[in-house]
């Protein structure tokens, strides 16, 4: 092998672990926009589609110091008072944050109205770092698929992409099947 083989491989490595790297912290990118504060390890789930949106799993108090001192704005939250276990529009509020609540349970929430009342709650915050949640961040996945494709007109593929990095999982069929219905 020659001198200049020998690079081009090291060279190559080197390239293929960097971009590895990348992929790997995509989530940290984010950091230095965020205070310093490192919110992939302090929420799990932890989803990052953009700088100024958060999507995470249910929230502590531990979890909602973590997004103030990250600069977040508004916490929109898709769980049903239920699933909650403590009061945390209080506890939002009170660390100085806006609030919204829009419970979607499952599959059978998933419908034309509440999809346009989440999007009227970013239209409202548009520009705000905002942080949203649900058990796991599945349901605010589905939420941003169907309102891309049903209010945005995106394209499926692009619609569920688009949920795909904001925690859609599960629910993913049900939402792929919404898609196929005209609105």
């Amino acid at each position: 092998m020659t001198e200049s083989t020998q690079n081009l491989d090291v060279t190559s490595s080197n390239d293929a672990k960097n971009n590895d790297a990348k992929s790997n912290d995509a989530n940290v990118q984010y950091i230095d926009t965020d205070n310093g504060i490192a919110l992939n390890q302090a929420l799990q789930p932890y989803f990052r589609p953009d700088a100024q949106t958060i999507v995470c799993g249910a929230l502590d108090d531990d979890k909602i110091a973590a997004l103030v001192k990250a600069g977040v704005e508004l916490v929109i939250n898709l769980q049903p008072d239920d699933e909650l276990v403590f009061d945390e529009a209080n506890a939002v509020q009170q660390a100085g944050m806006s609030y919204e609540q829009l419970p979607i349970s499952g599959a059978n929430d998933l419908k034309q109205l509440n999809i346009l009342a989440f999007d009227n709650i970013l239209r409202q915050h548009h520009g705000k770092k905002i942080a949203m949640h649900c058990g796991s961040g599945n349901r605010v996945g589905a939420a941003i698929a169907l309102r891309a494709g049903w209010l945005r007109g995106r394209k499926m593929d692009t619609a569920m992409a688009r949920g795909q990095r904001h925690g859609l999982t599960g629910l993913e069929e049900e939402v792929r099947n919404r898609l196929l219905v005209p609105r």
